[in-house]
């Protein structure tokens, strides 16, 4: 039995993770076990091909309740058919690895085991994972179930990944790694499954730039692009076309997210220019150097050749650039990162840069600002509305400026 509680304000979210059979299946460990860390209420079903894979005990461990199977399906002694009480009790459900067969079964609107059932008799966001073969998954049926299913708004569904496959086998199918599903369960959690940003294009700049001396030596700063990686799964998460302009960096861009990686001011500043005419939001949250060596040298300078006072030269101004060319239907934001006082300089250049949102964003405070996972700011908009973002993950960060965006976009932000 499920013992469902009333509801209260703030009960813990509550997910359902559905296991589907796949060799796959045993990445489902992480998945759920770093869910748990979080503070979420787990619930697991396995079908009776994931129990070829992984046991319901090793679920149930780390999900700190019992896992549901088809047994538990066909017996009599629930008070109510469990796959109401489980529909009804879930916020999110979770299909991972999704199979060929499931697929099918959910796109003909099929019912035959708890699974089954139990997503016809849920009305919350379910979220699609699926692996397999690559000939399996390229065969038209396949796509076209998969296709079908994501008409229905649901649903929402992570491509497959490229690789090495168990078969052998080189190509798509790989099923989503742990850590890019769990960012997605987070995203769906605080969205409710709203798709807001459907049919916009978003722009993000991220990370920091290197200005070269030489091949070796560099001008730049500590950004990881950390904050406008969050930007892009929370945009590609509502449904958004995502574009990321990013400096160099040790994390992958989401699947489907259109990456452009960039090394300097320059680079950046051509390849924001290339997709600004085609964007309706352009976040610029990368930390672009100001100045840059006048100089460049191709071979590496001895250490003796290295000038006492190093001459410097100018970068473009990017975002000064992109106010200037920006059509009134496009949204341009910014981030100030600053130390001690963060509103003032803030607020100075959301009017001199002509910007619509700044993001005056604390880097002296603890575990916050360059190289953390979390991060606090203000958001000011250019009629004076303002936003205090307590302490809190950067993904959670980029929703909260993205509900932000939206209720400027529509007029009805508060002072």
């Amino acid at each position: 039995m499920l013992n469902l509680q009333p509801e209260t304000p703030n009960r813990k979210k509550r997910v359902i993770i559905a296991v589907g059979g796949g060799i796959a299946a045993y990445k489902v460990c992480e998945l759920v076990s770093s869910l748990f860390k979080t503070g979420v209420e787990i619930r697991v079903i396995l079908t009776q091909s994931a129990q070829k894979f992984i046991t319901p005990l090793t679920l149930a461990t780390l999900s700190r309740h019992c896992a549901y199977t088809d047994d538990d399906f066909w017996q009599a002694s629930h008070s109510r058919p469990l796959h109401i009480e489980l529909g009804e009790w879930a916020d999110l459900l979770v299909i991972t690895p999704l199979t060929a067969h499931t697929l099918a079964k959910l796109a003909s609107g099929m019912a035959d085991n708890l699974l089954t059932n139990t997503v016809l008799a849920s009305t919350c966001p379910v979220l699609l994972a699926p692996a397999m073969n690559t000939d399996m998954w390229l065969q038209l049926a396949v796509q076209r179930n998969w296709r079908q299913l994501l008409t229905d708004c649901r649903y929402h569904g992570m491509g497959t990944a490229s690789g090495l496959l168990a078969c052998d086998r080189i190509g798509a199918g790989r099923m989503a790694e742990p850590p890019e599903i769990l960012t997605y369960i987070q995203s769906l959690l605080h969205t409710g499954g709203q798709r807001n940003l459907t049919q916009k294009r978003v722009l993000i700049s991220a990370g920091g730039t290197r200005e070269y001396l030489d091949p070796v030596r560099f001008i730049g700063n500590p950004s990881t692009g950390k904050m406008g990686l969050a930007l892009a799964q929370a945009a590609l998460h509502r449904g958004a076309e995502v574009t990321l302009v990013h400096g160099l960096a040790t994390w992958d861009a989401p699947l489907g997210v259109r990456a452009i990686p960039v090394v300097s001011a320059a680079e950046m500043h051509q390849a924001m220019k290339l997709y600004l005419h085609n964007s309706d939001v352009v976040i610029m949250s990368a930390a672009v150097a100001d100045v840059k060596p006048r100089d460049y040298s191709t071979e590496k300078l001895p250490k003796r050749s290295l000038p006492q006072a190093l001459p410097l030269a100018p970068v473009p101004d990017i975002i000064a650039e992109l106010a200037q060319l920006k059509q009134p239907h496009q949204q341009l934001i910014g981030f100030a990162a600053q130390t001690g006082d963060i509103i003032t300089p803030a607020m100075a250049k959301l009017q001199q840069k002509h910007l619509d949102i700044i993001v005056a964003n604390p880097i002296d405070q603890p575990d916050s600002g360059f190289g953390s996972d979390n991060n606090q700011a203000i958001f000011l908009d250019k009629q004076g509305n303002k936003r205090e973002i307590p302490p809190g993950s950067k993904l959670q960060m980029a929703h909260d400026l993205f509900d932000f965006c939206i209720t400027y976009l529509t007029g009805n932000s508060e002072q």
